[in-house]
């Protein structure tokens, strides 16, 4: 069954060994040129016999999670915000289903998302299964291997998370030579996989990892933690609807404030920096994917920055556009200029009237316009995110704290273009209905970001926010009505028809 292989081959782990390495390059102190001896990275299937087999392995495992994240095809599901929308024919139908409401098992973005994760968490099975024999040996420095096991965990957990998210059920392979005939586990079981994952590798990894550049791009305890936060988030929400995670939710995204220090976490002072070049290793990013632009065939570069989110006319490839009425109602200020490039007339395109995102394109100026692999790289997770995961939690579990005000407080101050850690009574709320306060926060904070969807769905809001989407005030009507569905039976996307093709079990 290729979506949930038996092996890994020798040849691949070769060639993700050497991306690995420019990539790790990068991470450190900047890519170099690199022609190595492939022969030099194979080694034995049944198990490692050095540390350095071992970081071989997870340098495999670390290239196929950046090579199915390179694509829009990672994030699909987000087209059905009210945030994000793409163009109204073209080869864009992918993206219209889930835009639209209507997505088909036949999904092409769909399948390749299910084929890339399960190849990579078979990797990764296979990564934690050969390092089993350098477990308990004296010539072995058990920390570094705790270390490495502990990234083996994050990855295998962000991963289940990430398909999760989009299908509910699943199944969870869990060995190097799974059953081919696997069946999708129940949602508690997901779940509590997930969170098993998550917090093997905090318990493994240290406070920062050493010798890499900001931003965790090879996780630290912060980020396991951190992604329990949201993990809960999700299970407190639809489909699971686990309210008591709530408090969890919110008890460990303190444990990450708490000790942000220790981690290496913060807000950056300017919320577009981000969206640069320059800025693409901060302490912002709680967990990060880093990409190269000029590694082996380009592999390893990301894309789905610059071009694609620009429309015919300025050279773009019409891919992935604000949606109108969102843009409309978004305040006014420092951040909506961060998060847009309102310096273009978009009501003048004639590939499409729609907005641009500059979190996709760049500032201008800062990317090739006419480029489609960039050295951008992936913010899977931002501190902003755990402050407000915090605000929100805390008012859902009924343990509102001057913290988690203070938490929601900071985003609103950096968002009006002011330091955000000085009270100022002009922007700061300490009434009300904090959950929905910072809900609605996190809709204009991670506009853009492949994350409202998620958002809209688990707190069952689908059909409250898009059945308005279309109700745009200007003359230009939102090109890709919603056709479909908007009841929670419509929610999750099916599994691959492909996939059930070849395992029927996935059926059921």
């Amino acid at each position: 069954m290729k979506t949930i292989n038996s092996k890994i081959s020798l040849k691949s782990s070769s060639l993700y060994a050497v991306f690995f390495l420019c990539v790790m390059g990068l991470v450190l102190q900047g890519c170099a040129n690199l022609d190595p001896d492939l022969s030099e990275f194979d080694t034995p299937p049944e198990s490692f016999a050095s540390l350095d087999d071992m970081d071989k392995g997870i340098g495999g495992v670390y290239s196929q999670v950046t090579l199915a994240a390179r694509m829009t095809t990672f994030y699909a599901p987000a087209w059905a915000g009210d945030d994000m929308t793409t163009h109204r024919a073209l080869n864009k139908a992918d993206f219209r289903e889930f835009d639209q409401r209507t997505v088909l098992s036949s999904n092409n973005r769909l399948l390749r998302n299910w084929n890339a994760i399960f190849d990579a968490v078979n990797a990764i099975n296979g990564v934690l299964e050969r390092s089993e024999g350098l477990i308990g040996l004296d010539n072995i420095d058990q920390e570094i291997l705790q270390r490495q096991i502990g990234e083996a965990y994050f990855l295998r957990g962000v991963l289940f998370y990430q398909l999760a998210r989009v299908h509910g059920r699943i199944p969870l392979p869990l060995t190097k030579f799974p059953d081919p005939d696997i069946s999708r586990s129940s949602l508690t079981e997901v779940y509590g996989q997930i969170e098993s994952d998550l917090q093997a590798a905090a318990d493994r990894l240290p406070d920062i990892y050493p010798g890499v550049l900001p931003g965790a791009p090879r996780p630290n305890k912060g980020s396991a933690k951190a992604f329990l936060a949201r993990l809960y988030m999700d299970w407190a929400g639809f489909p699971n609807n686990d309210t008591g995670k709530y408090a969890l939710a919110a008890s460990t995204a303190k444990e990450v404030i708490d000790n942000a220090g220790s981690y290496g976490f913060g807000l950056v002072d300017d919320l577009e920096t981000l969206w640069t070049v320059a800025g693409r290793f901060n302490q912002e990013s709680l967990f990060t994917l880093a990409y190269c632009k000029g590694c082996p065939n380009n592999s390893l570069g990301n894309r789905k920055f610059s071009r694609l989110g620009l429309p015919a006319d300025l050279g773009g490839w019409n891919e992935t556009f604000a949606e109108i009425k969102f843009f409309e109602d978004f305040p006014e200020g420092p951040r909506k200029e961060a998060t847009y490039r309102t310096e273009l007339d978009w009501q003048s395109f004639n590939a499409q009237k729609s907005p641009v995102f500059k979190k996709i394109t760049g500032p201008e100026g800062d990317l090739n316009p006419s480029d489609f692999i960039t050295v951008r790289n992936d913010f899977l997770m931002r501190y902003a995110e755990i402050l407000l995961i915090y605000a929100e939690a805390s008012g859902l579990s009924g343990n509102v704290t001057p913290d988690a005000w203070e938490a929601m407080n900071m985003i609103r101050r950096r968002a009006a273009g002011l330091p955000y850690a000085i009270p100022d009574a002009a922007i700061d709320i300490t009434s009300g209905d904090i959950a929905e306060l910072a809900f609605t926060e996190s809709k204009w904070e991670f506009a853009g970001e492949y994350k409202r969807w998620f958002d809209l769905m688990r707190r069952e809001k689908v059909s409250e926010v898009l059945s308005v989407r279309d109700d745009v005030s200007g003359p230009v009507p939102e090109h890709n009505p919603i056709i479909g569905s908007l009841e929670t039976s419509n929610y999750l996307a099916p599994i691959p028809a492909d996939a059930v093709a070849r395992n029927p079990n996935l059926a059921n």
